[in-house]
C-alpha cells in the first residue's frame, strides 16, 4: 500500500473490503494505491493538511458567563474540527478564512485559559491566551445625590471594578471616570434630568448592577419671615421656597446658621447676630445654591 511513491508506514488488512493502514510522512495531495498479486488499485485522493499555527484572539477577555463572539488568527485554519478554551470546547464556530475563525466563548470560571484549535493536520494552542472577567458589583456611591448640571465627582464601591471600560448614570455615559483600584471609581457626574438615576460600571466582564444616584433641582427661597430682626440675634426664621429637603447648610451672609427642615418647602432658621444692615440668606443642598433673599438687622432704639 503506498500514498503517493511512499509505502505506507504499516497496514492491516481487516477484510477483502477493508484495510487499515498509518499514513507515512508526506506533503500536499497524494494518491493512494493498493497492490495486490493482481495488479495495483485505481489510486484515490489522500491530502496532508499543513499543522495550524495561532497568532491572535481579539476580544482576549470576556465574561465568565460566555457567550461572547471572539476572533482567532492564524494559519491552516481549513477543515478545523475543534476550538476550546482550556479544556471547554468553543459553544460554536465558524471558519472564516484559512488564517480566521470566529468562536463563541463558553462558560468558565474566572482566570486565564489557553486557546487551542485542531485541525487535521494537528493541533496550535496560545497558553493563557483569553481571561474570563468576573462581573463587576457595585455597592455605593457617595455623595448619594447631586445637581442637575452636573460636573461633580462621586466615588463608586464594589468589587472587580479595575477593567472599568465604561461608567454611565441612566444611560448617559460618565463626563470622565478615573479607575482609583479594583474596588473603588471616581466618576465625574453628566447633567441629568431631575430624579434616579441607576448607576452601572461596564467591563468586560459585563454590566454591574445598579446603584441609585438622584439629581436634585437647586433649591429656591421665595420669602424669610419675619425678614427683619435685631442685631442681636436670638430670634426664629421661617423660609419658605421649593426643593429645600435636602438642605445642608443655611447661610445668614456668609455665617452658617442653625436650622430644621420642617418639609421640603419649608425651614426654621435660628437668626444670627451681626451689624445693623440688610443680608442674604442662601441654602445650600446638593442640587446648588440658592438666591439669597434679604434679612434686615435693625438696632435697637435709641432712648
Amino acid at each position: 500500500m503506498r500514498f503517493g511513491s511512499t509505502p505506507a508506514t504499516s497496514f492491516t488488512v481487516v477484510s477483502d473490503t477493508h484495510i487499515t493502514a498509518v499514513a507515512p510522512a508526506g506533503t500536499g495531495t497524494v494518491q493512494v494505491t493498493v497492490t495486490t498479486a493482481g495488479g495495483t488499485s485505481n489510486g484515490v485522493s489522500y491530502t496532508y493538511a499543513l499543522a495550524p499555527t495561532l497568532s491572535g484572539i481579539i476580544p482576549n477577555q470576556g465574561p465568565t458567563s460566555g457567550g461572547n463572539t471572539v476572533t482567532l488568527t492564524g494559519t491552516n485554519f481549513t477543515g478545523t474540527t475543534a476550538v476550546t478554551f482550556g479544556s471547554t470546547p468553543a459553544t460554536s464556530f465558524t471558519v472564516v478564512s484559512p488564517t480566521q475563525i470566529t468562536a463563541v466563548v463558553p462558560a468558565a470560571t474566572a482566570g486565564p485559559v489557553g486557546v487551542t484549535v485542531t485541525t487535521p493536520g494537528g493541533s496550535a494552542t496560545l497558553p493563557s491566551a483569553y481571561f474570563y472577567v468576573s462581573a463587576p458589583v457595585l455597592t455605593g456611591v457617595a455623595p448619594l445625590s447631586g445637581p442637575l448640571s452636573g460636573g461633580n465627582t462621586v466615588t463608586l464601591t464594589g468589587i472587580h471594578l479595575v477593567e472599568a471600560t465604561a461608567v454611565r448614570f441612566g444611560a448617559i455615559p460618565a463626563t470622565t471616570f478615573t479607575v482609583v483600584s479594583d474596588s473603588q471609581i471616581t466618576a465625574v457626574v453628566p447633567a441629568g434630568a431631575a430624579g434616579l438615576a441607576d448607576v452601572t460600571v461596564t467591563t468586560a466582564g459585563g454590566t454591574s448592577n445598579p446603584v441609585t444616584y438622584t439629581y436634585l433641582p437647586a433649591p429656591v427661597v421665595t420669602t424669610v419671615v419675619p425678614n427683619q430682626g435685631p442685631t442681636a440675634g436670638g430670634i426664629t426664621l421661617t423660609l419658605t421656597g421649593t426643593n429645600l429637603a435636602q438642605a445642608t447648610q443655611v447661610l445668614i451672609g456668609t455665617d452658617p446658621a442653625g436650622f430644621t427642615v420642617v418639609s421640603d418647602t419649608h425651614l426654621v432658621v435660628d437668626a444670627l447676630p451681626g451689624a445693623v444692615g440688610p443680608v442674604g440668606v442662601t441654602v445650600i443642598t446638593p442640587g446648588g445654591t440658592s438666591a439669597p433673599v434679604t434679612y434686615t438687622r435693625v438696632g435697637a432704639p435709641g432712648i
